[in-house]
């Protein structure tokens, strides 16, 4: 039997995003709407936390998982991989930023895209 797979709109990619961050249990998940603001680089940010090096991997992975199985997309770039305290996944309309918790509040990447609608995801 053929799988089929999601043509993922922006507000599809940034839901599964959310999924793949919380099957991993990644902590103070936010998602921005970044889709009103001029010069945007894409519809949306979200944004987590990992509480080590080895939780923000399996995020990263998991991230990947959930968008593949559902869309067949993988990320057009990704970041941060080697490092392991702030990883970028793009998915082009859809950045998401696993971070480290002390190098989430050093970038304060909320603070830097202010005008953008935030939603606070509840922890599963």
């Amino acid at each position: 039997m053929k799988e089929t797979k999601v043509e993922a709109t922006s507000d599809i990619l940034a839901d599964l995003v959310v999924k793949g961050m919380q099957e991993k249990k990644a902590s103070d998940i936010v998602v921005m709407n970044l889709k009103s603001l001029k010069n945007a680089v894409s519809d949306y940010f979200v944004i987590a936390s990992a509480s080590s090096d080895t939780q923000l991997d399996a995020i990263a992975t998991s991230i990947e998982e959930e968008v593949h199985k559902a869309t067949g997309q993988n990320p057009w770039q990704t970041e941060g991989r080697i490092n392991k305290e702030w990883v970028l996944l793009d998915y082009v309309d859809v950045v998401a930023h696993v971070f480290l918790k002390d190098k989430r509040e050093f970038y304060a990447l909320e603070e830097l895209w202010g005008d953008a609608k935030i939603e606070h995801v509840a922890s599963v």
